[in-house]
């Protein structure tokens, strides 16, 4: 593991409206770790990874992620802003993210859709977009359903196929918003089975889940939010058999 994380977080705050969503997160998180966050609804876990994502704009703290930083301080100025927008861009290339609901394109092929972004964004010919993607679409076990529209693919085929999409950047950082919430149970194995393989790959991945399961057997860490604040880090051996807090240990009653 190396000594600099490849994700560092120190002060996040962000608001929405009138309402402090995340209230001053501090976090580390180092290369090839798999780390899970857990919480209630509404806690901040999604707001969390979006901002790291760049897709929430921070109103206070740092972010580092990949070689890129995000920051801002009370102290706002158009300068600033327009900093801040061009460096999410440049995050948004070197971190990918899968989402709860699949947004894949519905009127292009699997393959299309996971050629595009190498194509548009890093300028690549289309006949390497082509190779490189049918390599992901084999590492997700889609090869034989490259053709395929996402209307014919299941719920579980077309989430791997917005996993290898993401991978098509080739990020350095994967984020998953509740990537499994939006299929039926019998697919949820074969997406967290991607995952898991991505992680004995090495690949850095952030989390946000409801399965239980998955955070025990296959989590470096879990991170407990509650109230857009960050109540307890552990292994997942400590925090479903100890928890430190009694918030935590309130949460973790309905699932053990």
């Amino acid at each position: 593991m190396e000594s600099e994380p490849i994700v560092s977080i120190r002060g996040l705050h962000r608001y929405l409206q009138k309402q402090h969503i995340l209230r001053g997160i501090d976090l580390d998180v180092f290369a090839g770790q798999l780390v899970v966050f857990i919480g209630r609804s509404g806690c901040g876990k999604s707001t969390f990874l979006r901002c790291l994502n760049g897709l929430d704009e921070l109103d206070e703290g740092q972010i580092k992620i990949a070689g890129q930083t995000l920051e801002k301080s009370a102290r706002k100025t158009t300068a600033s802003e327009f900093s801040l927008q061009q460096q999410s861009q440049k995050v948004r290339e070197s971190v990918g993210m899968v989402f709860q609901q699949f947004q894949l394109f519905p009127h292009l092929t699997l393959l299309q859709n996971i050629m595009k972004a190498p194509m548009v964004v890093k300028r690549l010919p289309e006949n390497e977009a082509r190779d490189q993607s049918r390599k992901l679409l084999d590492k997700v076990g889609l090869l034989a359903f490259e053709d395929r529209f996402p209307s014919q693919l299941s719920g579980g085929q077309q989430q791997r196929g917005a996993i290898a999409r993401a991978l098509a950047m080739s990020p350095q950082v994967m984020l998953y918003d509740e990537p499994t919430s939006a299929l039926d149970p019998g697919l949820v194995d074969e997406v967290l089975q991607v995952m898991k393989d991505l992680d004995r790959e090495g690949m850095t991945q952030l989390v946000v889940t409801h399965e239980m399961r998955f955070a025990r057997d296959a989590a470096d860490l879990v991170v407990y939010l509650e109230q857009g604040q960050i109540v307890e880090i552990s292994p997942p051996e400590e925090i479903f058999s100890q928890p430190k807090d009694e918030r935590t240990r309130q949460y973790l009653r309905r699932f053990l």
